[in-house]
């Protein structure tokens, strides 16, 4: 079990409808160079754009999205983090978006 720590997040991203980053933030070097970042978020959105799910376990990352008619929504932590911490996140930021672009 890891030592408990205050940065829980691992990273928060935000792509479009082809799987493109909008925006993306990575809060470790879990993923160091921005090709490594692309690679992953490409694996990601290839399992997650089509499902129902609401959590994934990718490459030991745990995953909790959302995504609305264009875009997605992905916040991740390390395998062993609380689900309910991270969709609380995923949660605050899904609304924040959607007040700021009127949906």
């Amino acid at each position: 079990m890891a030592l408990p720590s205050l940065t829980t997040v691992l990273s928060v991203c935000i792509l479009d409808n082809d799987g493109q980053r909008i925006w993306a933030k990575y809060y470790n070097d879990r993923f160091p160079t921005v090709a490594e970042q692309r690679t992953f978020e490409k694996k990601l959105f290839g399992k997650t754009h089509r499902s129902a799910n609401e959590i994934i376990l990718l490459d030991s990352v745990t995953i909790v999205y959302r995504s609305n008619i264009d875009l997605h929504f992905y916040v991740m932590g390390s395998m062993d983090e609380n689900e309910i911490m991270l969709h609380g996140l995923l949660s605050s930021i899904y609304e924040c978006v959607s007040r700021l672009v009127g949906k």
